[in-house]
């Protein structure tokens, strides 16, 4: 059996001790300190792994027709597993180049594509942050979506690492 230090996980230090992330991070930051990509860092990426995609979600999300809805915040696909994490404002950089020339991002439920948080109705709302190792690269086309992404890695998932956080 894999010993905790083994285990495929995914961290920010972003995200305080206390797992909360900050409102730069969130459609309630002040000017241009909001709606920030935090910083990501994965460890131990399955063997056999050929790509990582990345669903972000507020899984706490109201909806005015159910009790709970997630809502989309960021969606990212073809990031080589050679990368050891993404930095704080990656996201809507498009000149990085190197291994992150191939990382795109998709859309979220604002229908655009980047990080974007929704401004926060109350505190208390969970961000799960789901990253996935695949065995296959992915061909999602020019629009991805997270519902685009979930149906093509079925069956290629060979790691999964959740990062839980609170605003």
């Amino acid at each position: 059996m894999a010993n905790a230090s083994d285990e495929f996980r995914l961290a920010s230090s972003g995200i305080d001790h206390e797992g909360r992330l900050p409102r730069k991070y969130t459609g309630d930051g002040q000017g241009t300190k909001k709606d920030i990509s935090p910083p990501l860092e994965w460890y131990n990426v399955p063997e056999g792994t050929k790509t990582l995609a990345l669903v972000v979600e507020d899984i706490d999300a109201p909806d005015p027709e159910a009790p709970l809805v997630p809502w989309t915040v960021w969606v990212v696909v073809n990031i080589p597993p050679t990368l050891k994490g993404l930095p704080e404002g990656f996201s809507g950089k498009e000149d990085m180049g190197g291994d992150y020339a191939n990382v795109k991002e998709g859309h979220n439920d604002f229908k655009v594509p980047g990080w974007r948080a929704p401004k926060m109705p109350s505190s208390g709302h969970r961000f799960e942050f789901k990253l996935y190792a695949l065995d296959e690269q992915l061909e999602l086309g020019n629009k991805v979506t997270k519902d685009k992404l979930l149906e093509a890695i079925d069956g290629h998932v060979v790691g999964e690492a959740v990062l839980m956080a609170v605003n």
